[in-house]
């Protein structure tokens, strides 16, 4: 049941060994996202009571979907989420709680006065460079534009420059990451490059796993069905603390991992999104992500929403402007940055979560990790079939399913 009131809530009794002859455990979630929506739902289908506590007004985290007042697009609240995976269990999982319209994700970036196709393919580099190279040919050319100076590449900025040369980093990858992340790419892990490709075809989907689709009426309204279970009991703007989770026999937690612990070893580091939003009318860029690869656009990308949802008709249009910075203390928390020092931090708040039992820290807040939507339902599947086996086994249940290290 959906409980929009902004208070304390009733906390259960603990249950006890000896109450009863089915053993039916009192369980917290804090977080309606995706992770304590999937973990709610299963451990209330075996039999457990759910309550579920979220310190926003609405369900669905990061993925919140709503229909625009004046247009009647439907919005990606917290900027685009599209649906991609190879896991078939988890495509069937969503697609058991709402309808999925086939989508690919064909990005568009500005750079330097002209329009290109992400991620970089045969046609980008033959309209980049003014040839009409076929793949073989491309392949040759490129790693004739690579510094082949560079046999280790240990940051990101050696890594492009070995991987697609001076040009293609300049005007698809430089500015960009700057904006995105704040630093040179010269600070950045040669890792976060290895995860871009190159194309030598003309094939323009940015993503390139078997299942790709949109909910049709948004995420949200998935997320409200996996709720929907008379053992599950979802209370909006309801702010927790560490000492709220006294009266439950176990608490899974899905916010930031130094939050639980009030930031007592200080505060592991975040990027943030603000977004500008705008309306139009019509079409206004023609794709649903433009991204801006030159250094001196401040924003990195606009996204204009009513793309998403291609099997609809709109006169109007809704579009974001975003732009990244660092997290303060009262944003809202996107991308872990997960440096030197972040990796340090972290690793002593594993040590003390760890050591606070009853307690499951999960998704992509509680373990500090980059995670796509699919990688989150996985997990969440996966951890709430350790917490019954744990259950079964007479096992403690640890504090991380999977280790964020």
């Amino acid at each position: 049941m959906l409980d929009l009131g902004r208070h304390a809530w009733d906390k259960p009794e603990p249950f006890r060994l000896g109450q009863q002859q089915e053993i039916t455990l009192n369980i917290l979630l804090v977080g309606a996202g995706l992770s304590g929506a999937v973990i709610g739902r299963k451990l209330a289908e075996a039999g457990h009571t759910i309550t579920i506590v979220d310190s926003r007004d609405h369900i669905g985290g990061n993925c919140h979907t709503e229909r625009d007042a004046d247009t009647g697009v439907m919005v990606h609240v917290y900027g685009p989420h599209i649906f991609h995976t190879d896991d078939e269990e988890v495509w069937n999982y969503v697609n058991s709680f709402t309808k999925f319209m086939p989508y690919k994700n064909r990005v568009k970036t500005t750079a330097q006065g002209a329009v290109y196709s992400l991620p970089i393919n045969l046609h980008t580099i033959n309209q980049f460079y003014g040839k009409t190279l076929r793949p073989n040919e491309a392949r040759a050319f490129i790693e004739e534009q690579a510094d082949k100076s560079i046999t280790d590449p240990q940051t990101f900025e050696e890594q492009a420059l070995r991987f697609v040369g001076h040009g293609l980093y300049a005007a698809f990858f430089e500015g960009y990451t700057i904006k995105q992340w704040g630093v040179t790419p010269d600070q950045l892990p040669a890792s976060i490059l290895k995860r871009l490709p190159v194309r030598f075809n003309y094939d323009d989907n940015y993503f390139f796993h078997k299942f790709q689709g949109m909910p049709v009426e948004g995420y949200t309204p998935m997320i409200a069905a996996i709720l929907d279970h008379p053992s599950i009991t979802v209370k909006l703007g309801t702010t927790f603390t560490a000492a709220d989770a006294e009266g439950y026999d176990h608490v899974f937690y899905s916010g930031p991992l130094d939050s639980y612990f009030d930031f007592e070893l200080g505060r592991l580091g975040y990027r943030t999104l603000d977004f500008e939003k705008f309306t139009e009318d019509g079409d206004y860029q023609g794709c649903a992500v433009m991204n801006y690869g030159d250094k001196d656009v401040p924003f990195t990308r606009i996204t204009e929403h009513k793309h998403f949802a291609p099997w609809e008709t709109h006169e109007g249009t809704v579009c974001y402007r975003e732009f990244s910075r660092a997290a303060e203390p009262d944003d809202i928390p996107y991308y872990p940055i997960r440096m030197t020092d972040e990796k340090a931090l972290l690793a002593d708040y594993i040590t003390l979560a760890e050591k606070t039992p009853a307690v499951t820290f999960v998704g992509r807040l509680g373990t500090y990790r980059y995670l796509d939507m699919d990688v989150t339902i996985r997990e969440a599947m996966d951890t709430a079939d350790l917490f019954l086996k744990s259950e079964t086994d007479g096992t403690a249940m640890p504090a991380f399913a999977v280790a964020p290290l």
